[in-house]
């Protein structure tokens, strides 16, 4: 305790992550008059400085390539990936889960991949339709609003189609379809598969001050001209601008602190710059590190009043982690070879999906899996990376010089890949815990995974390696790589889609719940978590709207609350 630094400040709200969850309790909050400090972990971010936007493979090192479990790409913005030099995870025997981590102000909301779609009516209440997994305390109505906020604030683009359980926004328009997208279109209509617009948090037209997208594909090295929804570029420059917000970076938070009443008085972190232990004091503490830095913060802030960890008198806290389903397939489109050059770069994603489209099946029990998946695709001639025409010796048999690169540049833009996005049904045995015997860099406690797919989700992969492959035939094409029963249909590890949520769950009852249905702490009312931690279920939906929607949805509760000095 040497080497303790207290800060005599008292902030109204004291802010830890400043992803999705965080970035948006800052703007809520100071918006509403509250004075916050925020703690991240990372260093600062300044995409108009720092983004690798525009540059070149060939530029980079090995085309872009990266070392196994680092980033996806040299040019992505991100700061530690897979792997976070000083600061180890662990698996249990038997789990081989995968944590993405980014170190930087943001988080991953600067490499994410801007998938912005709603949760729908049945997505809050699962078990009562098939007696699998839990109910939300909340209804779709309840967070309807505030996803009409969101996607008002922070633009999203989409199309109104009426599709069963996948609500519409408030969109701005979205983009035309690519040349590939259009065949695949087409072989999805005579199979009877819904292949709508995609909903992107990009803006397809001016919107906020912001100005639209520039049709690079580069999203994920984070836009400099603030054309895609980051938290740095739309939600902490408002914040900010109210001079209520300060932003403290290199902050390493090792846990709550709390009064002898058991209500948090702030948090104490690691400053990584000076290795010295600082205490910051708040009246209200807003948790939103991500699912499973929340869950171990709490699991670490232990207590007389709070033994098992701070907020875990239900033991739930860590318990039920879930991570979306995801299989791949790829295949090769003669339709699309041989093609006139031809721009189709667009956004940095897919301009059409696949919504779920067998609910009625699985009520009818047709189906032997209990829940659903979306369908994302790409391809095209995008720019060329290490990875590009890599099947070319399969079609062309191999060659040499000027009659192959011609032969290559004939191929080029004609394969095509698919995704599943699936939901996983929470189960007992995926939980993260602290691993007693390891510590990081910091010396904080570090976690322990544990992880088992069920067979509802293994079966769901195996529906999705089937569906693609019967996509790519209908459109006259060929499967280059899949996945049978020998590789499990090619499901996902644990953690690979980087999803992760439901660490805390909110619910009805502090004894089966963590948080309450706005995402206040049982045991600790000053204690909120705005990340995606408090998430019941995880549909078949990206979860970083639906964190948006209701950080704001909980940030607005604190400052109600507050004005009626009941916290």
């Amino acid at each position: 305790m040497a080497n303790l630094n207290t800060n005599s400040d008292v902030y109204d709200a004291i802010i830890v992550g400043s992803g999705a969850g965080g970035g948006m309790a800052a703007y809520v909050l100071t918006q509403a008059g509250a004075n916050c400090l925020m703690l991240e972990a990372g260093n600062w971010y300044d995409a108009g400085t720092q983004s690798r936007w525009g540059q070149w493979y060939y530029d980079a090192p090995h085309r872009g390539a990266v070392p196994p479990d680092t980033l996806f790409n040299g040019y992505m913005a991100a700061v530690g990936g897979w792997s976070v030099s000083g600061e180890p995870y662990t698996n249990a025997p038997g789990t081989d889960f995968k944590w993405f981590r980014s170190r930087m102000l943001g988080g991953r909301t600067n490499s994410w991949g801007r998938i912005a779609l709603r949760f729908g009516p049945y997505d809050f209440k699962p078990y009562s339709r098939d007696g699998k997994g839990f109910d939300w305390p909340i209804t779709y109505d309840d967070l309807a609003p505030y996803y009409d906020k969101t996607e008002e604030f922070i633009g999203v683009f989409g199309s109104d189609d009426q599709v069963e359980n996948a609500p519409s926004g408030k969109y701005l328009p979205p983009p035309k379809p690519r040349c590939y997208e259009l065949v695949v279109q087409q072989a999805c209509k005579k199979l009877n598969i819904p292949c709508i617009p995609s909903r992107l948090a990009v803006l397809t037209r001016t919107h906020n001050g912001r100005v639209h997208c520039h049709y690079v594909s580069q999203c994920g090295r984070c836009c400099p001209l603030g054309s895609n929804f980051t938290t740095p570029t739309v939600l902490l420059p408002p914040a900010l601008a109210t001079k209520r917000l300060k932003i403290v970076t290199g902050a390493m938070a090792r846990e709550v602190t709390v009064g002898p009443d058991g209500l948090a008085t702030g948090v104490s972190y690691i400053d990584k710059k000076t290795r010295k232990e600082v205490q910051v004091r708040g009246k209200v503490v807003v948790l939103a590190a991500s699912a499973c830095e929340t869950a171990r913060l709490l699991l670490n802030s232990k207590s007389s009043r709070h033994p098992d960890g701070l907020g875990n008198s239900s033991g739930i806290v860590g318990r039920y982690l879930t991570d979306t389903v995801g299989t791949d397939v790829s295949g090769f489109l003669p339709a699309m070879q041989d093609l006139p050059a031809h721009n189709c770069d667009g956004v940095g994603g897919m301009h059409l999906y696949m919504p779920w489209w067998n609910y009625q099946k699985q009520l009818r029990h047709e189906l032997p899996f209990s829940r659903g998946y979306h369908i994302e695709f790409g391809g095209g001639r995008h720019m060329p990376a290490a990875s590009t025409l890599e099947h070319t010796e399969r079609f062309l048999g191999g060659g040499y010089g000027a009659e192959f690169k011609r032969s290559a540049r004939k191929l080029y833009g004609a394969s095509v890949s698919f995704a599943c996005r699936g939901e996983m049904i929470p189960n007992e045995h995926c939980y993260c815990e602290i691993d007693r015997y390891v510590v990081d860099e910091w010396g904080v406690p570090v976690l322990k995974f544990h992880w088992k797919w069920s067979d509802d989700e293994i079966l769901m992969a195996r529906h999705a390696q089937e569906t693609f492959r019967e996509i790519i035939e209908t459109a006259g094409g060929e499967v280059t790589q899949s996945a049978g029963a020998e590789k499990n249909w090619g499901i996902s590890r644990g953690g690979e889609i980087i999803h992760e949520v439901g660490t805390a769950r909110m619910g009805s009852d502090p004894k089966t719940s963590a948080l309450n249905s706005y995402c206040q702490a049982w045991d600790c009312k000053n204690l909120f978590v705005t990340d995606g931690a408090p998430l019941v279920s995880n549909p078949d939906k990206n979860v970083t709207l639906t964190i948006l929607a209701l950080a704001w949805r909980t940030c607005e509760h604190i400052a109600d609350e507050v004005k009626k000095q009941n916290i």
